[in-house]
């Protein structure tokens, strides 16, 4: 599903971010990104996205070489994958509700088919019952299992997570980990950028490992 083939990015600056990474996540997989501050991992995470393009290799998602989409194909591309931020992204001058239909109504479902598949998302992490609230009176963990609703409510192959567990106690840390654990066993494909070792350590999936911009381990 993602293919990273001696991938290279270097800024204009003159900084390498990645050096010659390669690894395949399969169908259905998922894996952790770990590294140190600055390793790469925020550089890579925005590759699959079609955030940044790399210097040199070449990124593949599903049998699409990303080298060969056009400025006008990257929002379809989008549309295959889930982005769950570190600081979430709400907007606070709309609901609970309105907040995960955004992304639908900008691809063009209509008001009906949008609730639906909001209220589904909601469901399967636990805040239906919060839809007509103002995400600024949830608490941190909430917001952030409402981010995640949003990230998973247009059904993406692909679900990418920038530390989503970074603000979080251990015990909420757990419960946003048993969630992306849940959407991986319907199918989707996950990569979850974390520095929590401890975290990582006890959900047992693989773990790709970036030391100054290149892949150090891989098990």
């Amino acid at each position: 599903m993602i293919r990273f083939d001696n991938v290279s990015k270097c800024y204009e600056t003159g900084h390498e971010a990645l050096t010659n990474v390669s690894f395949a996540l399969d169908d259905g997989e998922m894996a952790f990104l770990t590294g140190h501050s600055g390793a790469g991992k925020s550089t890579l995470m925005k590759l699959i996205m079609l955030m940044e393009r790399p210097t040199r290799g070449q990124v593949f998602v599903g049998e699409q070489n990303l080298a060969g989409l056009d400025r006008q194909q990257i929002p379809y591309h989008r549309r295959r994958i889930g982005v769950v931020f570190q600081n979430h992204q709400l907007l606070f001058d709309r609901t609970v509700f309105d907040n995960v239909t955004l992304p639908l109504m900008i691809c063009g479902f209509s008001p009906r088919d949008a609730g639906r598949r909001a209220r589904a998302a909601l469901d399967k992490v636990g805040l239906l019952s919060k839809e007509k609230m103002n995400p600024i009176a949830l608490s941190t963990g909430e917001q952030q299992r409402v981010g995640i609703a949003r990230a998973i409510v247009h059904k993406p192959q692909v679900l990418l997570a920038d530390e989503p567990t970074g603000n979080l106690d251990p015990q909420l840390s757990e419960e946003i980990m048993r969630l992306f654990l849940e959407f991986n066993r319907h199918g989707t494909t996950v990569l979850i950028a974390s520095h929590d070792m401890g975290l990582i350590q006890r959900m047992r999936v693989r773990m790709l490992s970036l030391k100054q911009g290149r892949l150090a381990a891989d098990g």
